[in-house]
């Protein structure tokens, strides 16, 4: 047997066998908020069925390797597992993402279609995704899956649309860029049997593009949609975002804590070294956003630029300045931060200066991450992740190390190929050629408010945008990441108003 197919048995072997919960404590919010279980109430004639159905629902959690996240990850399978155990019927499976073959493009789901296919395409009836966060009610999701054919195709979820084209969807649609629906994975999603299997004979006689993934829920919806030939996305109302505990949520199979994570006390302002990458063409217009807006939150913050300007003030690195990459730029901001900055300080922080974020929301981000492992967390891009290449967090939202990732990737000889490559693409190599895993969360982004659907944003508290092309970039800033904004997020925020951006 070759050793590809000896691989592929070993994986099939692993999917079958992963249904076991692990006990933990759930951690992340500023009110613990008790996962949804199961309601005696709920429990009719019509059970027996719907118990027979369960075990034909894989449930795949879009879950990370990160302690913070995976424990997340498994507190969800606890709980969909203890909700069918009280059902008295047969278990479903239970996967969780990253656990999976250790593939780098796993996330990216596509590439693990044929697997499914062939592990679960005879016996199961529906692949169901969802995120670490989701929250499911599971005899109303099978009650929802219940009213689908579920011998034909279909592509079910929350629909999200865009109102204008944007940039991170490369302009797709856009003459009308609100006829194409893509799923919220918050809410999760779902994959009827004869469409994976579909999926999985396409990807057999056409292998995944070497290319980037940028957002991974709109170029599934593409590549499901193969331009008109397989299905649309079907909107299905039960499939929530609303908070458990909103009084919206009564008719929702699924709903999401749509919380900031916080793990006990913030971490401490002095605990955060921020690092701005500039240049001397920047410093008179871009520099006067950053201390108009959210310098303050940050107790230490350092300008980079090709130029030492006294008044701001900015650090000649002695790096010349390029108009693109700035990898060179870049690794000499994390040698200085390893030798120059205090060896107490655990966080650093890079970002560029037209990035617009807020400090005081990372430093209770950051409570969920041990320092004393090798983090390196931002919003995660791809590339070539269907033939073997490499994830990496995008430097336009912001990219935060922790001290031991950084000593970790300087005790290495992964370095820039040349001083104006892309320094971000760059490090997503280097922390992959190391086996250390990008870290995403969804609260880092690459653009502007507006290059979001509006319910997407909806159920996020930000922690960062990017760009001031077309925006006031003050007025994003005290509508969407001010600290005194912090407790009204529902559209009343400090004198500006989110529909106006």
């Amino acid at each position: 047997m070759s050793a590809k197919r000896r691989k592929h048995r070993i994986l099939q072997t692993f999917l079958m066998r992963l249904a076991f919960a692990v006990n933990i404590v759930p951690e992340g919010a500023e009110e613990k908020t008790e996962l949804p279980v199961l309601q005696k109430s709920e429990k009719s004639g019509t059970m027996g069925k719907i118990s027979g159905e369960l075990k034909e629902i894989v449930f795949i959690i879009q879950s990370q390797s990160n302690s913070f996240h995976s424990k997340r990850a498994e507190d969800l399978k606890r709980d969909i597992l203890k909700q069918a155990a009280d059902l008295g019927k047969e278990l479903p499976m239970v996967l969780l993402i990253h656990q999976m073959d250790r593939h780098e493009g796993a996330w990216t789901i596509l590439p693990l279609m044929r697997d499914f296919s062939v592990t679960y395409g005879r016996n199961s009836s529906w692949i169901f995704f969802c995120e670490e966060d989701t929250r499911i009610q599971v005899v109303k999701l099978l009650e929802t899956l219940g009213r689908f054919d579920q011998s034909k195709e279909w592509f079910l979820g929350k629909a999200l649309y865009d109102e204008e084209s944007t940039i991170i969807h490369h302009y797709a649609f856009a003459e009308n860029p609100a006829v194409f629906k893509f799923p919220d994975f918050a809410a999760g999603w779902a994959l009827s049997i004869p469409l994976v299997n579909k999926l999985a004979n396409k990807l057999k006689s056409e292998p995944l593009k070497s290319d980037f993934t940028i957002d991974l829920k709109h170029e599934i919806a593409l590549y499901i949609w193969q331009k008109g030939d397989g299905p649309h996305l079907t909107p299905v109302p039960e499939f929530c975002t609303d908070d458990v505990n909103s009084h919206k949520v009564n008719h929702c199979a699924t709903t999401f804590s749509n919380f900031l994570p916080l793990c006990g006390e913030p971490v401490k302002k002095e605990d955060v070294f921020v690092a701005v990458k500039t240049c001397r063409k920047f410093h008179g217009d871009r520099i006067p956003i950053v201390k108009q807006t959210w310098e303050r939150e940050a107790a230490l913050i350092e300008y980079y630029s090709d130029y030492a300007e006294i008044s701001i003030p900015t650090i000649d690195l002695g790096v010349p300045n390029t108009d693109r990459g700035h990898c060179g730029k870049t690794f000499a901001i994390l040698e200085r931060f390893l030798n120059l900055s205090s060896a107490r300080t655990p966080w650093l922080v890079i970002v560029d200066d037209d990035t617009l974020i807020s400090i005081f929301r990372l430093r209770k981000l950051l409570s969920c991450y041990d320092p004393n492992e090798p983090v390196f967390l931002g919003e995660r891009y791809g590339y070539g992740l269907g033939t073997g290449g490499y994830s990496y967090i995008t430097g336009g939202g912001g990219m935060v190390f922790s001290r031991i990732a950084v000593q970790k990737l300087l005790a290495s000889k992964c370095r820039c190929y040349s001083m104006d490559a892309p320094d971000d693409m760059v490090l997503g190599m280097c922390f992959s050629g190391l086996g250390i895993p990008i870290t995403h969360s969804p609260l880092f982004h690459q653009a502007r408010p507006m290059d979001y659907p509006k319910d997407y944003l909806s159920h996020q508290i930000p922690v960062s945008f990017h760009k001031h092309w077309n925006i006031d970039p003050v007025k994003v800033y005290f509508t969407w990441l001010a600290p005194n904004t912090e407790d009204s997020l529902n559209g009343k925020k400090g004198g500006y108003n989110r529909e106006d951006l």
